[in-house]
């Protein structure tokens, strides 16, 4: 994906990075009635279909803030695939019900594909850190949150009220319990081939 250039609509996505209200608005005025249609028109209601949207509003607001995702596609073909493909898995997962899917709708280029498989991935990722980031105790919790967010570990010391040395140690304990659990993961395994 590196030798791609950036799409025009990449401003949708710094826009959702930056938090800017024009551009969220923007999206759900143009993008969002057609994923609305799309699940209503197979097997969803209103609702279903606006979690949807929520939900992959949120994962392109991380992915965007933690990795500086670069649209390489048009951000309409990219945002509904998203939300197409996460229905379609919701469908699955209660699939004791009849299911109609409407398949009309024109097929996405290599570009879009692959950048929701990129997506997709991203948030398998965050899923199986946050899972295990939730076994810790709430001392690394905390610990970690703080170094995450403050960039100067006396700083998050002074905020701890404990020695350098100590935060220094146990941050490095809390990290390597960490990646130790998620590395044991069987899904790590299929994630790192990816």
């Amino acid at each position: 994906m590196a030798n791609n250039t950036i799409h025009p609509d990449q401003f949708y996505i710094d826009g959702l990075a930056n938090n800017d209200s024009a551009v969220i608005h923007s999206i759900y005025k143009k993008f969002v009635p057609k994923v609305v249609s799309y699940i209503r028109n197979n097997s969803g209601d209103e609702d279903r279909a606006q979690d949807v949207v929520q939900e992959i509003m949120i994962l392109l607001f991380n992915q965007a803030k933690a990795k500086k995702l670069q649209l390489t596609c048009p951000f309409d073909a990219y945002f509904f695939l998203l939300c197409k493909r996460k229905w379609l898995n919701e469908i699955k997962k209660s699939s004791n019900k009849g299911v109609t899917i409407d398949e009309d709708l024109p097929s996405t280029n290599e570009p879009t594909e692959q950048m929701v498989t990129e997506t997709e991935l991203f948030d398998e990722k965050q899923q199986l850190f946050d899972t295990m980031f939730q076994k810790l105790g709430d001392k690394c919790q905390e610990l970690l949150k703080l170094s995450f967010t403050i960039k100067s570990m006396e700083e998050v010391a002074e905020k701890l009220n404990v020695t350098y040395g100590y935060v220094r140690k146990k941050k490095s304990l809390c990290v390597g319990q960490l990646t130790q659990w998620i590395q044991e993961t069987n899904r790590f395994n299929s994630l790192k081939t990816n």
